[in-house]
Formats: C-alpha cells, sequence, structure tokens
C-alpha cells in the first residue's frame, strides 16, 4: 500500500509545472487559479489540468470562493510524502 502511495504522490510531482505550483503553494499557503495562472508560463487550461492532477493524488485541497478557486498544500500529505521517501 505504501509502494502506491509513493507512486502516486511521484507521478504527481512528475512535472516541472506542478513542482513550481506546490513551491508557490508552500511558500504563499493558499492562492486563487488567476495568480498561479499570473506566476506559471502555460495558460490558464494548462495549470487547471496540473492542479487537477495534484488534488487527485492528495498532495493539495482547493476552496470555492464565490466564483472563484483557491488552492493550499495538504500539509499531511507533505509530511507522509517526506517519511515515504526517507524509508527507501
Amino acid at each position: 500500500m505504501n509502494d502506491e502511495v509513493l507512486a502516486n504522490y511521484c507521478k504527481a510531482l512528475a512535472h516541472p509545472i506542478r513542482v513550481r505550483i506546490v513551491k508557490i503553494l508552500l511558500d504563499e499557503k493558499k492562492c486563487i487559479t488567476g495568480d498561479l495562472c499570473n506566476r506559471l508560463p502555460v495558460a490558464q487550461s494548462t495549470v487547471s489540468q496540473h492542479l487537477k492532477i495534484l488534488r487527485e493524488n492528495g498532495l493539495i485541497c482547493g476552496e470555492i470562493d464565490g466564483p472563484r478557486r483557491s488552492y493550499c498544500i495538504i500539509p499531511e500529505a507533505l509530511s507522509e510524502l517526506q517519511d515515504l521517501i526517507n524509508k527507501l
């Protein structure tokens, strides 16, 4: 089971844009999609796809705030990822 969890986290981080999104969210604590789009060199639709992958693999969560969606890191997931990597 831990191997599958680790593989899913690694899949989520397997693209440089997704790594950058995680770094931004770690710095900002919470960020709306539009702000992420302004900070990344890709289209809004591409950012949305990357956010979806990070969300589906349990690294981030999104919250609807009126017409916008804000995202943040799930700290427990990052801690689990770190523990799993340390056990390799």
